[in-house]
């Protein structure tokens, strides 16, 4: 089986491959994982925008309790969780997108409007009877599936989790690809160039964002490696302890990792997202009940007397 690159140099190189093949995928998911475990699928774009919108998704027999919605980040290939996927319990559902304008969703041209995207995206947003959704931007997508979580229904959203956030300031290696990608713009895959185009863009939006997090009744989490040279670290901390929030946005560095969480190994990203999880408490609780204790006089009359002996 041939490899799926890993980190933001090799996904470059692999935006230009599939794009000398004519690919939406580098490396196809249906020849990695059966139909049963991980599958393609479609939706009609939210919004009136009337574009089909590619995702991958986990098919379950009936509704899991808890519904992962991952927005990805740019360039924004879902299939880079393929292996995230296929680990998760039968007792969870994952949906991973790929956004307007990357990989095999439509358009075509740049949507740089994060609240386009978000209405755009809004239909991942859908849950069954008794179902909580957890709503998890990585990268570029955190400010998007930020607005997506202000839109959804507060009373079926477990959380919103902010995965190595891009927040308008750039690292080192973000800093260096963004300045290069922008002089070569039309010499560029698609995938490429609008990756380029949104981060370029991104920083003027993220004031609707902060609105979205104030409004927001559901608790944030904010993850990200302490290794990030794409989007720093110190820039999500500021976030998370600024943010105005219902309750303080919960921030955890991740020893070691870079800005791709989803690359390492999935068990570790999964008990990350299982830990932001609300912690399911019985709508009604006894008190616990103590017995009282009797004593009978002459016993304890005996008892102080041998006492007193003693």
């Amino acid at each position: 089986m041939k490899r799926r690159p890993k980190g933001v140099l090799e996904l470059g190189w692999a935006c230009f491959e599939s794009a000398a093949s004519g690919r939406t995928e580098h490396v196809p998911t249906a020849l990695c994982y059966p139909d049963t475990l991980v599958r393609r699928t479609t939706f009609e774009a939210g919004g009136g925008h009337g574009w089909r919108i590619s995702a991958l998704t986990t098919p379950r027999d009936r509704p899991a309790p808890i519904k992962y919605v991952v927005v990805t980040g740019a360039p924004s290939w879902a299939e880079y969780w393929a292996p995230v996927l296929a680990a998760l319990p039968q007792d969870r559902e994952m949906v991973v997108v790929d956004r307007p304008g990357f990989a095999g969703s439509e358009p075509v041209e740049y949507v740089g409007d994060i609240r386009t995207q978000a209405e755009a995206l809004a239909p991942l947003m859908a849950s069954q009877k008794g179902q909580k959704v957890l709503v998890i931007g990585q990268s570029y997508g955190a400010a998007i599936a930020t607005l997506m979580a202000e839109a959804a229904d507060q009373n079926r959203l477990a959380g919103l989790v902010l995965l190595s956030g891009y927040f308008g300031e750039p690292g080192p290696t973000a800093r260096v690809l963004v300045k290069l990608g922008s002089k070569v713009l039309k010499l560029i895959p698609r995938d490429l160039r609008n990756a380029v185009l949104e981060v370029m863009g991104q920083a003027g939006q993220l004031e609707r964002m902060r609105i979205a997090l104030a409004r927001l009744r559901a608790p944030v989490h904010v993850i990200h490696g302490d290794a990030d040279d794409f989007a720093p670290l110190e820039t999500a901390e500021r976030l998370a302890a600024n943010a105005k929030t219902r309750t303080p946005a919960r921030f955890v560095s991740v020893p070691g990792a870079d800005h791709f969480l989803n690359d390492g190994p999935p068990e570790a990203l999964l008990r990350l997202l299982e830990d932001c999880l609300p912690v399911e408490r019985p709508l009604f609780q006894l008190p616990k009940l103590t017995w009282p204790t009797f004593a009978w006089p002459l016993k304890a009359k005996a008892a102080a007397g041998g006492a007193v002996a003693a």
